[in-house]
């Protein structure tokens, strides 16, 4: 038994893929304390009571809670899991369109570039704020953070607190879909949906991938069943696909050596040639909206017992890392952010990496990888240099710090662009930044 705490719980995209993890693993877990954290009460409310549906589903799994006041739900908690994001979309669009207003052809304005760095100095606060409660309240919890910017934030997090936490991200699923899409070595079904094609999939095909958040590339290719490299045959079928597939990955592979996993609107974010690859139409902000209006109805029926419950596995990977500490099960993960320390040999030990590891009673250690290409090594230690700069900004308002940051990023060309772009989106987004006031 655990006691497990989910910090932005109401959220109508993320709530309920944790919560369908969850009580898919009901009977591993049972007998667990899940402890609901949202501020947003009426969508606490929402969520506490399809929470309670599910857990009818499961005969009653788990001892549930739910408070506004997350200093109540975590003295004791042995998993702290993390996603929150305030105004989301108001401000993401900011931090996408003032860089555009200041000539940065950027792609998405969210973990990279002059968007990223807004994004994360907004929430480093936020996240530094539920690491003291941790430290004083639940000092051996292992945290499980969602919220992006992952490596900035998991960075910070590192560096200026005492909690052991691991970042997550499902995006390396992206790299399994690319690779068969090229290969077609799994078909799809009807009726299966994103997850149960990328779990075939994996039954299949082995990647192993390092690198950063949203950065990672593919280093080893393999087929599960007959052990051979497909590396060969996927660099000479990629060759073939139409003209538009995954440019900008291509030719990065083509000029470095291994496939990007994220694909290039992710990637896209740490490169200054992408806009040449792709449209600068950024993130589907009414796709988005209405998608989460959309979800937010069902889990209202849901909870007020108009739709029957369903559980289903979402693609996230927090309460398998849970679950496979909590029975030291020495669990194999694809991709975890943690601190390098060695296993991607040419890059600095306390850089956050995104790299595989195992998952056993004693946490997540990541497994050694090697080194990268020279080329590609350069190319990620720039974004990790950037990163730092990022992280002292955002804890001390630095406002040179981040000055540097900008200067230092492949998608920015002139220093009258950084200073005045800088300058406004600290002014714009100012009551989000209480450190430098």
């Amino acid at each position: 038994m655990a006691k497990i705490v989910i910090i932005g719980a109401g959220s109508a995209s993320f709530g309920p893929s944790i919560l369908g993890d969850l009580f898919s693993y009901a009977e591993s877990c049972r007998g667990s304390s899940v402890w609901l954290v949202d501020t947003n009460a009426a969508s606490l409310d929402v969520m506490s009571r399809y929470a309670q549906r599910l857990n009818a589903a499961v005969h009653e799994a788990f001892d549930l809670h739910g408070t506004t006041d997350r200093r109540e739900a975590l003295p004791g908690a042995d998993f702290v899991i993390v996603s929150i994001a305030v105004d989301r979309s108001e401000t993401w669009k900011r931090d996408w369109q003032i860089p555009l207003k200041h000539g940065v052809r950027h792609v998405l304005g969210e973990n990279g570039g002059p968007g990223g760095l807004s994004h994360a100095i907004r929430n480093i606060p936020l996240l530094l704020s539920i690491a003291r409660d941790v430290e004083k309240l639940a000092s051996n919890a292992v945290v499980l953070n969602f919220t992006n910017p992952v490596s900035r934030l998991c960075l910070a997090l590192t560096k200026y607190s005492k909690v052991r936490v691991v970042g997550l991200c499902h995006q390396i699923g992206k790299g399994y879909h690319l690779v068969n899409q090229v290969l077609r070595i799994v078909e799809p079904q009807s009726g299966e949906n994103e997850a149960m094609l990328r779990q075939r999939i994996e039954k299949r095909i082995h990647l192993t991938a390092a690198g950063l958040n949203h950065f990672t590339f593919i280093l080893d290719m393999r087929d599960r069943v007959t052990g051979a490299d497909l590396y060969p045959d996927f660099r000479d079928k990629v060759k073939r696909m139409p003209p538009d597939f995954e440019l900008m990955s291509r030719r990065l592979m083509d000029t470095f050596g291994p496939f990007c996993a994220t694909g290039d609107g992710h990637a896209g974010e740490y490169v200054g040639f992408a806009s040449e690859t792709m449209s600068l139409t950024g993130y589907d902000f009414d796709k988005y909206d209405k998608s989460v209006i959309k979800k937010r109805a069902l889990v209202k029926a849901i909870a007020d017992g108009r739709e029957p419950v369903k559980l289903a596995l979402s693609g996230e990977r927090a309460i398998q890392i849970i679950d496979a500490i909590m029975h030291d099960k020495l669990q194999h993960e694809l991709a975890v952010n943690i601190p390098n320390n060695g296993c991607i040999s040419n890059l600095p030990a306390d850089a956050v990496v995104e790299i595989p590891a195992i998952v056993s009673g004693i946490g997540v250690q990541g497994i050694h990888v090697g080194a990268l290409p020279d080329g590609l090594a350069a190319l990620l230690r720039n974004q990790i240099e950037i990163q730092k700069l990022v992280v002292e900004a955002g804890v001390n308002g630095n406002r040179q710090a981040a000055l540097q940051a900008l200067l230092l990023d492949p998608t920015v060309h002139s220093y009258a662009q950084a200073k005045y772009m800088l300058d406004e989106l600290l002014t714009v987004q100012a009551k989000y930044l209480p450190q430098f006031s």
